[in-house]
């Protein structure tokens, strides 16, 4: 560790599914800014499935060698109570919990039409439910200590759409909203809550199909990501210099860092007479058309390489 005062000195991050990725990178930046960390991740498949303590005692073991502070956790996010065991592990470990970065994630993509009960369940449970009880468990410590900090990974899936992913979309967009419910209802207490959609290659998307050329260029772009390259933007949130921001939804997609939009109003139409089904066909719906959005998806938006 170098002797000058790191950007989140002292502080206690817990980041979850932290034993490979994005994760990995984002508690090794952690540490060498001077926070001390939580390492959690379960070391189960990409599909959710089985159990290794060795990815996050490995990543502890990388940031200790620095000179770093770490420690491991491999309980769940998916249940309440194994959650609040990797939040209640910062406390016994460090006394406190500054900053939860709710970055753990599975994938069961499959078309809507064949999405089984259990592939729509499992990713709600880990992305939605997940980052629902780990931040409900650190929020009455933040409350308490008038402080705290979540960084949630949500992604374009959600914000902008995918094909395959109803499930993961459809938790990826609520943890957005969850963010910026946590950010209305905590600002009181000096507690401020963000999300990143990231882009890198990671585990997390190495499912993408590659059967056209289309499709392996495109991997091939995203296999120039990496997981790295998100860490700087997660480091600087949870420290003081982004006091300002709060409820907000970026993007990193290498070298890039996006601020992404928020739904809000795009055009109106009325009639003081109201409506009539007739009349939203004939008025209304022709009025608004030229606001549609495009079926896109996220590779449609990003249709750049990366930079």
């Amino acid at each position: 560790m170098n002797d000058n005062k790191g950007m989140v000195e002292g502080q206690v991050v817990v980041v979850t599914g932290a034993g490979g990725g994005i994760g990995r990178d984002i508690a090794l930046a952690m540490a060498r800014e001077g926070a001390r960390v939580v390492v959690n991740d379960i070391g189960a498949s990409l599909a959710g499935e089985g159990n290794d303590a060795g990815p996050a005692q490995a990543v502890v073991n990388e940031i200790k060698a620095f000179g770093g502070e770490a420690v491991a956790n491999t309980d769940s996010v998916s249940e309440a109570p194994s959650a609040a065991r990797i939040v209640q592990t910062a406390i016994d470990s460090f006394g406190r919990i500054d900053v939860v970065v709710n970055n753990a994630g599975i994938l069961r993509d499959r078309f809507f039409h064949k999405m089984s009960l259990d592939e729509w369940d499992a990713v709600i449970k880990v992305h939605l439910y997940g980052a629902f009880y780990i931040s409900r468990a650190a929020a009455p410590h933040f409350k308490e200590q008038a402080s705290g900090n979540y960084i949630h990974m949500t992604s374009t899936s959600g914000l902008i759409g995918n094909f395959g992913q109803a499930n993961y979309s459809a938790a990826k967009l609520g943890v957005a909203a969850l963010s910026k419910s946590i950010a209305l209802d905590m600002q009181k207490f000096n507690v401020r809550s963000n999300c990143i959609a990231p882009f890198a290659w990671s585990r997390m998307i190495s499912s993408i199909p590659t059967d056209t050329p289309e499709e392996q260029a495109r991997v091939n772009r995203i296999k120039q990501m990496t997981p790295a390259k998100i860490a700087p933007l997660v480091v600087c949130l949870a420290s003081d210099q982004a006091g300002d921001a709060n409820g907000q939804i970026f993007a990193v997609r290498n070298n890039e860092i996006f601020l992404i939009s928020q739904p809000r109003p795009v055009r109106s139409v009325q009639r003081s007479e109201g409506w009539t089904p007739q009349s939203v066909a004939s008025h209304a719906l022709p009025a608004l058309k030229a606001s549609y959005f495009d079926l896109d998806r996220s590779a449609d938006v990003f249709c750049w390489d990366p930079i």
